[in-house]
């Protein structure tokens, strides 16, 4: 179609498909913002609204006190082990001096130092009792640390139970809230999506064209990408049967629309071929031309070859002669390409002037003064 456009009007075109995007992008822009903000609908749902209060507290500071527990015992775990290392190493630095002491001692046989055995005896034996009780103080810390670490992991698994419970309950609750989300974005978008049909059904030729494919592109964007993406999946059963059933609908749509179109081109078809010329408009004929198809059936036609004057399939004029200079020309131009004479002077062959002066009446648009089609094909 472009081919019979004027310059200046296809970049006006394309300038009316600018605006039209730009529109849309602001539209998305807004219903995106507008979708985002319908989950704020709903209540935030925490995991304590779905728990026993009392007894999650309960378990949350018994698992704080016995991790404290544990942490106080652990400190003075470290304690009593450095002071038994402390008393390990006096205690043996002691039992070398004895040791050395003895062995002195023996080597000499000074009897009076008996009593100075007894002293030293003595002290080593309280080292090692000391020992001992350093010992002991670690083994009981090491006990309140087992302890406490039992009753806090103890606690979380009780906890733990109980949460999982309540995640559980708020799983539920959760896709309860999807579901209406969704149902909140389904009563948004199918509006403007069956809104969007009937535009493109009956306006996207209209004067305000633009504007109409700048509100198809924001319905449809509005379905597909804002609405599909947040269809509840229920183990994928959801999304099947809603692709099946648009599927469906899609088909059974461009099945009757194929139908419709056919019927239309048989009646069409079966008219005069002045009449059939009424009902196609000049650009339309143009840019079926500029395919190699017939204007009326929309057939492969070989228009390079000189001999073929009629459609072989539906039988419509393709070609005529100027009546001024008998020059072959196409029967949809408005004027001969040779002499610049009015298409009303043409002649079909096998036809009078009238027949082909049937052609001017309905050549309506820019090259006659009539207005120009509104928007695309």
């Amino acid at each position: 179609m472009s081919k019979s456009l004027r310059l200046s009007e296809k970049w006006f075109r394309r300038g009316l498909w600018l605006v039209s995007l730009v529109f849309a992008s602001f539209l998305i822009g807004l219903g995106g913002t507008v979708v985002d903000d319908l989950p704020k609908v709903e209540a935030t749902l925490q995991l304590d609204d779905f728990l026993d209060r009392p007894a999650a507290e309960t378990l949350r500071a018994q698992v704080r006190n016995a991790q404290q527990a544990e942490e106080s015992a652990e400190t003075a775990l470290d304690q009593a082990r450095l002071q038994r290392a402390k008393s390990r190493s006096e205690t043996a630095a002691e039992r070398e001096t004895f040791n050395n002491w003895l062995a002195t001692r023996s080597a000499t046989q000074q009897s009076e130092h008996n009593p100075e055995v007894v002293q030293r005896t003595q002290a080593l034996d309280r080292l090692q009792l000391r020992e001992r009780q350093t010992q002991q103080a670690v083994e009981a810390q090491q006990q309140a640390a087992l302890d406490a670490r039992q009753a806090a992991t103890a606690a979380q698994q009780r906890l733990a139970a109980l949460e999982k419970e309540g995640y559980e309950r708020m799983a539920v609750q959760q896709r309860k809230v999807q579901l209406r989300v969704f149902l909140y974005r389904l009563a948004l978008t199918l509006p403007l999506l069956v809104v969007a049909g009937w535009l493109f059904v009956k306006k996207r030729k209209g004067t305000y064209w633009p504007f109409v494919w700048g509100f198809i592109f924001f319905a449809l964007f509005a379905f597909f990408v804002e609405l599909v993406p947040y269809l509840p999946s229920y183990g994928g059963y959801v999304r099947y049967v809603v692709g099946i059933v648009v599927t469906a609908l899609v088909g059974r749509y461009a099945i009757v629309a194929l139908n419709r179109y056919l019927e239309r081109q048989k009646r069409a078809e079966a008219l005069p071929d002045q009449e059939r010329r009424k009902e196609l408009s000049y650009d339309v004929a143009l840019a079926r031309l500029a395919k190699g198809v017939c204007p009326g059936c929309e057939r492969p036609v070989d228009l390079k070859d000189p001999t073929i004057d009629f459609c072989p399939h539906c039988g419509i004029g393709l070609f005529d002669h100027c009546g001024a200079c008998n020059t072959r020309k196409s029967a949809f131009a408005r004027f001969c390409h040779a002499c610049g004479a009015g298409a009303g002077r043409g002649l079909l062959p096998g036809s009078d002037s009238d027949a082909s002066a049937a052609v001017v009446p309905h050549a309506a648009g820019p090259l006659a003064g009539g207005p120009a089609p509104a928007g695309p094909l």
